[in-house]
């Protein structure tokens, strides 16, 4: 049965993996992560759910830009132009890491999780989130509130409930 998109920010990170488990099979889709800021907190939440190698083969900790240009493909001049917590950089990093793993569906997050790095432009807690495929994404800008670990976990769960909304049926 579905969960009510209204209801899925009261789920826990497993429920809301699982969720998304159900709506893969449903729909015969992989999916794939791309993160940074939460440094695998995504694939470590969708992994936590048995028999996940049947909807996830692979996720992509990409903290550093080096590493978003050399395994997502992100174009160094956006990464310079930009910066890596930004729209144009999650929807390259979304579109990449699909193209790599052949996922049919993915979520990317780059964000400022504290306590230092951020700017006036970015302050700490902004976190840039994409959902798409090789094709197209959809993304947001976040701005949380709380010390590191509460920033990264709110990424988690908007990214999981990103995936579960663009599954669920409408």
């Amino acid at each position: 049965m579905a969960t009510p998109v209204s209801r899925l920010n009261d789920l826990d990170l497993t429920v809301l993996a699982e969720r998304l488990g159900e709506l893969c099979r449903q729909h015969g889709i992989t999916v794939t992560a791309a993160e940074s800021c939460t440094g695998g907190g995504v694939s470590s939440a969708i992994t936590a759910v048995a028999g996940s190698s049947d909807w996830f083969e692979t996720g992509y900790v990409t903290y550093a830009n080096g590493a978003k240009a050399r395994l997502l493909g992100v174009p160094e001049a956006l990464l310079a132009e930009h910066g890596a917590v930004s729209r144009e950089v999650v929807e390259a990093m979304v579109a990449g890491a699909c193209r790599d793993s052949g996922a049919g569906l993915g979520v990317a997050i780059s964000g400022v999780a504290g306590p230092g790095g951020g700017s006036a432009d970015k302050p700490v807690g902004t976190v840039w989130l994409a959902w798409g495929d090789t094709e197209r994404a959809e993304s947001a800008c976040h701005h949380y509130d709380g010390e590191r670990a509460a920033v990264r976990e709110q990424a988690v769960r908007e990214a999981l409930i990103g995936l579960v909304r663009r599954l669920e049926p409408r």
